[in-house]
């Protein structure tokens, strides 16, 4: 089976009994078979979960760390035929010193074992465990096995790379696992005993997630648990795993009868952040590498948060205000600094236009100029309807814009006469024509008012080429090119949300709940729009979806294809899906030729397709491998 990049991992936290191995070991147990059921290939427990973390001085007691073994040896035994590596806490004797460390099972065997390197004052650990950079790596004898020892390990096979850190390692200037992801650990296990106090949580849940981020890595936290103790300190079970700088899952505290916390993370997704990053070209781990067997990816389908609209990946109020501010921010750099005191725009009544119009009129509330500046400009054609022609004209006169109409119809006939085309003939020629000419009224009227031409045409457009060469494509400066257009729909809404806006809210809302369409073609018999966008290239949900994934994350047409089967389950089937990807890739690639010739635009979300600092891509690529692949 295809394992499409996942890595399944759980973070445990069982019922602990304190200076009780056998009983702990029989809890662990548990939770081990729980997650082999559910396919989990790593599964990680709390730092000294054989024991529990409370012992205090029974860690100098040589009955402890005799039961702390045998209960180790007991787990293997029943572990021997699950094809699942263990991580468990306890602690290791090492010559005359002892050490808080972690071991590492798989179908029976000890791979090795890993010691903490920072150890927690606050918790007084000093008093009976040694620092693990004072003890030379090697081997330790472990239930009567000789163990390789360490405490800078990498576990690498062809299914992925983990590594171990141990409670305060996390906080430490330059954490283990830090270095470890230099040398090529995608994952690392955090096995920790967080003392449970207000605000713990949140500031915990920031750190994994920070660190996450920091590595480019998978980060999975255990904490210890309900049961442990209660005594002064209290521990609540506190449990993450997170990607990169994203929480896949936390658990919720206080449960009493153990938790088990299990996600999938990209692997493929973290290798690819990797590859993009100079930091992981220019920097070398020096921990050891140490090759195991890890289990194969066996799920049907990936735990893990699959997004219909992966450019929300938080608040899509927070994330529409954030796009909106930095359009508007980007429109007011430039006008400030060629001194442009006025702007051009089209502004035909559907989706983009609006937005743009929208961005024109903050970026002049921001610069202190009269919004009679906004040279405004409807220019119906031969596929304008009453509903679209109307919702323009509306919103240029309660913006307070200076509002202009200026018919094509006449100038794209006498154009037709002068090329020889017949204007009964609907095709591409008929459709340009219209979008060339528009294109040229708003340059020629920007010369005359000595204004800046706003280019309106979106990243999704761009990305499928819906666009025409040298018409809506080409502008002086494009504040919606980094804007895929699911995105421009959502930021229309939260516009009309808004208060200096709200003049404009029923026709906002009217232009959001209207079909997508150039209106390039006549209008039906009904008088509505009759080309409809998303019939001819497919749903720009899927688009935005595919153009996400294959150039954010580098992913192949059939995991692309993967993830969408399960993104938008319900909506489309398979088939369906498959079709429109191959129309995105045929598009994509033919028509780089526009996009290599866009003008300046602020990148907005996290790709961007401007030839200069966003997709280099040559217009000479072949497509035939990836529609293949599919």
């Amino acid at each position: 089976m295809n394992d499409y990049g996942f890595f399944r991992v759980a973070a445990a936290v069982p019922v602990v009994k304190v200076a009780a191995p056998l009983a702990n070991a029989k809890q662990c147990l548990e939770l081990v078979e729980k997650a082999y059921e559910k396919q989990v290939q790593v599964i990680c427990f709390p730092e000294l979960s054989i024991t529990g973390y409370s012992c205090g001085d029974l860690f100098l007691s040589r009955q402890l760390i005799d039961r702390a073994e045998q209960a180790l040896e007991w787990l293997l035994q029943q572990t021997a035929k699950m094809d699942i590596i263990i991580i468990a806490g306890m602690p290791l004797r090492v010559s005359s010193s002892l050490l808080n460390g972690a071991v590492v099972l798989h179908k029976g065997c000890i791979i090795a074992s890993v010691a903490k390197t920072f150890l927690c004052e606050e918790s007084g650990e000093r008093h009976w465990f040694a620092d693990a950079s004072d003890i030379e790596d090697g081997t330790i004898e472990l239930c009567g096995r000789n163990v390789p020892f360490g405490h800078n390990m990498v576990f690498a096979s062809n299914n992925g790379a983990f590594s171990i850190e141990i409670g305060e390692d996390l906080f430490a200037a330059v954490s283990p696992s830090s270095i470890q992801s230099v040398g090529g650990s995608l994952v690392t296990f955090n096995l920790s005993a967080v003392k449970t106090q207000t605000g713990t949580g949140a500031v915990l849940a920031d750190m994994v997630k920070m660190q996450s981020m920091r590595c480019m890595s998978g980060y999975v936290l255990a904490s210890g648990g309900y049961g442990e103790t209660s005594g002064d300190n209290l521990y609540s079970g506190y449990s993450f795993i997170a990607e990169n700088g994203f929480m896949l899952k936390q658990n919720s505290e206080w449960t009493d009868n153990g938790s088990l916390l299990i996600s999938d993370i990209d692997v493929e997704k973290l290798n690819m952040c990797r590859m993009r990053s100079s930091i992981f070209k220019e920097l070398k781990g020096n921990g050891i590498t140490y090759s195991v067997e890890i289990p194969d990816w066996r799920a049907e389908r990936p735990e893990y948060p699959i997004l219909e609209n992966p450019f929300v990946t938080s608040s899509a109020e927070n994330i529409c205000a954030e796009a909106f501010a930095i359009q508007t921010a980007a429109l007011e750099t430039r006008m400030k600094n060629i001194s442009a005191k006025k702007a051009v725009i089209g502004v035909s009544g559907g989706l983009d236009s609006t937005l743009a119009l929208l961005v024109v009129a903050k970026a002049f509330d921001m610069m202190g100029l009269d919004r009679k500046g906004i040279v405004a400009v409807t220019m119906p054609g031969f596929g304008t309807t009453g509903r679209t022609y109307n919702n323009a004209l509306k919103l240029m006169k309660v913006l307070g814009t200076d509002v202009r109409e200026i018919s094509i119809k006449d100038a794209c006939l006498q154009h037709f006469s002068d090329i020889g085309h017949n204007p009964e003939i609907k095709d591409v020629v008929y459709e340009n024509s219209q979008a060339r000419e528009r294109t040229q009224i708003l340059m020629d009227l920007a010369n005359k008012e000595n204004a800046l031409v706003i280019g309106t045409g979106d990243m999704s457009e761009l990305a499928l080429g819906w666009c025409t060469y040298n018409g809506d494509q080409m502008s002086m400066y494009g504040v919606n090119a980094g804007v895929p257009k699911t995105m421009v729909r959502m930021i229309v809404e939260y516009a009309a949300g808004r208060d200096e806006f709200v003049s404009a809210k029923p026709y906002l809302l009217d232009v959001v709940a209207t079909p997508v369409s150039p209106e390039l073609l006549p209008a039906d018999n009904n008088g509505d729009i009759n080309q409809k966008t998303e019939d001819i290239v497919g749903p720009y949900e899927l688009h935005d979806f595919f153009l996400y994934h294959l150039l954010k994350n580098g992913f192949t047409p059939e995991k692309v294809l993967y993830l969408a089967k399960y993104a938008f389950a319900g909506q489309y089937n398979e088939e369906t899906i498959k079709s429109w990807l191959k129309v995105f890739l045929r598009r994509f690639f033919s028509q780089q030729f526009k996009r290599s010739c866009m003008p300046d635009g602020p990148q907005v979300f996290a790709i961007s397709l401007s030839p200069r600092n966003g997709w280099r891509f040559a217009s000479d690529v072949s497509s035939a491998e990836w529609i293949d692949s599919l």
